[in-house]
């Protein structure tokens, strides 16, 4: 086996770890206080070519893999979680579904702007009623004439509502299939559609400095040609869209997690009690040593995920396991960042606070800790 990352993964990941640290990390704390949307970070990043570093060239893309990719994500959010989601959703859940589902004619006029970042796209899944259940889908959409007619509500949706979002792919209930099942599909419905509105931003604990909304549709009107792919395919679409995104977030958790470590490793050389810095004390020492070794644990299983579907193998284990377990392990390392800062962790002038109330969200969207230890049990065929 080897573990080295190819010069191109190395030169990528040294270019996002500059980024971060040279142009969000002074931003990082403001954003998060006003709760605002980095514009210019997500032009900056535009330049840099990271919306479509998965993507082919001819469609605007870079030609990364998909190791490059997560490395990206991770070294971001190492220092903001807020600007690595609006990445990372943009990515694997705006543009992944037009190149893996769209006509020639869609991969031209949507995938090659969102991989140029001149434009954000939202994927609408979730519903007020349909969280864990996203079989439960509620939002309708009836053909007639070369139209389809869009009812329903989508929640939580990254990206949905800022001045570069060109719309949202969303499922919905196209009908009946042979046995009297809902039969879902997905829909492209552009931003300016009639009918489709955009709630104002949510209150959240975390990411705040990203952009998630309500989305409401109230006979809202699109041509038949905005299907995606194949009607009645929306479930199985939308579960491959989902495991490609688990790598992301997986991802995400894990530089968060080493986020976290980076300044609990600082904070302990330079505090002092009694006398001595308390990187000194065998306590702290412990905790630091465990989180190191959580955190390289999480990297193995991340990099291997993103490597076998690099590879064009079955991913969706590993991509589960790493977004399940990457996602504890942020939880438990910003957790004892905090501790080891003592009553300033509990500050918001030091980032670990804000860390802290970033992680919450990996054990939760892109399927909670709990639906990934289904989707695994399943996969065992228990």
């Amino acid at each position: 086996m080897d573990f080295d990352l190819s010069a191109d993964q190395q030169a990528i990941a040294a270019l996002c770890r500059d980024f971060a640290q040279n142009e969000v990390a002074p931003r990082a704390e403001e954003l998060d206080a006003k709760a605002e949307f980095p514009y210019d970070l997500v032009t900056k990043m535009a330049d840099l070519g990271l919306f479509g570093l998965p993507f082919p060239e001819e469609y605007g893309g870079s030609g990364a893999d998909t190791v490059s990719y997560a490395l990206a994500v991770m070294e971001i959010a190492r220092v903001d979680a807020s600007t690595a989601i609006t990445l990372a959703a943009n990515v694997s859940l705006g543009a992944t579904p037009f190149y893996l589902f769209g006509t020639e004619e869609q991969k031209q006029t949507y995938l090659v702007p969102l991989a140029r970042g001149e434009k954000l796209w939202g994927f609408g899944l979730t519903e007020p009623e349909a969280g864990s259940d996203a079989g439960a889908t509620r939002t309708t959409a009836t053909l007639a004439d070369g139209l389809w007619t869009i009812n329903g509500t989508k929640a939580f949706i990254t990206n949905s509502g800022t001045t570069l979002t060109g719309g949202t792919t969303i499922t919905c209930v196209t009908g009946t299939d042979a046995q009297g099942r809902p039969e879902i599909s997905n829909l492209i419905v552009p931003q300016d559609t009639p009918g489709f509105t955009r709630s104002r931003k949510y209150k959240k604990m975390g990411w705040r400095a990203s952009d998630t909304r309500e989305l409401s549709f109230v006979d809202a009107r699109v041509p038949q040609e905005c299907l995606l792919g194949t009607r009645g395919k929306g479930f199985k679409q939308f579960l491959q869209v989902l495991d490609g995104g688990r790598i992301s977030v997986a991802a995400l958790s894990l530089g968060l997690a080493l986020g976290a470590y980076d300044q609990a490793l600082a904070y302990a050389k330079t505090r002092h009690q009694f006398g001595t810095a308390i990187s000194k004390f065998q306590a702290i020492q412990f905790k630091l040593v465990d989180m190191l070794m959580e955190i390289e644990h999480a990297k193995l299983m991340v990099l291997k995920a993103a490597w076998e579907k690099d590879q064009g193998r079955d991913f969706a284990m590993s991509a589960s396991l790493a977004k399940l377990y990457a996602g504890n392990v942020s939880g438990r390392v910003v957790n004892a960042a905090v501790q080891i800062h003592g009553g300033y962790g509990f500050m918001d002038e030091y980032p670990v606070s804000r860390m802290y109330r970033d992680q919450k969200i990996n054990e939760i969207g892109e399927g909670t800790s709990e639906i990934q230890r289904v989707v695994i049990s399943k996969m065992l065929g228990l």
